[in-house]
């Protein structure tokens, strides 16, 4: 009889732990969509103000606002708050708290939009879709077997990471050399490499939920994962569009 409490305790435990890791990891995935839905709106809302469309649904020039956000200094502005948010919640994660965390990334979120919202000029409304929702297939497969596999992940994650060095050097190197050819493989790598840490990020993720956790460290863990997962999805959806999106 003793034996058999126990293992219906210990059965018990691993229940509640499975849930409380199922729900850790929704609110993740929940966290991120919604950056992804900030992300769409603000890019959607940008395209229609800054920029002047014809009735076949093609850009004819920029306005005021288009301008400034694309034509003058302060476009290195939108490329680069992306990033500043990136290494605040990245590097302070420890020092703010849960709600500070959170609005930031939602400010993330928006930056990220506001940057992106330049792909429509070169690229067809068509062909965005039609690269998101191969890239939101590509993403979910990979988060899905990063979640489920027995298999450590660690090396793939660390042999990905510097692929992801490699890219980051070589597209700063292809930036004064201008040359498509150089792009096309870094795309390709990129792909390859970001498809890797999906995989390598969820598990991660995953790992780092601890049952003790209180709501406020739990918040946080949730919001640093969806950033991660949000960058690896993004950077997908990216390279693939520079590889199979129509340009205008």
């Amino acid at each position: 009889m003793a034996l058999e409490r126990r293992v219906l305790t210990r059965g018990a435990a691993r229940a509640d732990i499975d849930e409380g890791l199922r729900a850790y990891m929704l609110r993740v995935y929940n966290y991120m969509t919604g950056g992804l839905a900030i992300t769409g709106l603000v890019a959607l809302v940008l395209m229609q103000t800054a920029v002047t469309w014809d009735g076949a649904g093609n850009p004819t020039g920029l306005t005021s606002l288009g301008q400034a956000i694309y034509a003058s200094p302060l476009q290195w502005l939108v490329m680069l708050a992306p990033l500043a948010f990136v290494l605040v919640i990245s590097f302070g994660i420890n020092k703010l708290s849960a709600g500070t965390t959170q609005l930031l990334f939602w400010l993330f979120a928006a930056a990220m939009g506001a940057s992106l919202s330049s792909v429509a000029l070169v690229y067809t409304t068509t062909s965005i879709a039609r690269v998101f929702f191969i890239a939101a297939s590509v993403f979910g497969v990979m988060s899905l077997y990063g979640y489920t596999t027995k298999r450590d992940l660690t090396g793939v994650g660390q042999f990905m990471f510097m692929g992801l060095i490699g890219i980051v050097i070589a597209s700063v190197v292809n930036m004064f050399l201008g040359s498509t050819q150089m792009q096309f493989i870094i795309s390709i790598i990129g792909v390859i490499v970001f498809v890797g840490l999906t995989a390598y990020d969820t598990q991660n993720i995953k790992n780092m939920y601890l049952e003790s956790d209180s709501a406020e460290i739990g918040t946080k863990k949730a919001v640093h994962g969806a950033l991660r997962l949000y960058l690896d999805f993004i950077n997908i959806f990216v390279m693939l569009l520079s590889l199979f999106g129509d340009r205008r």
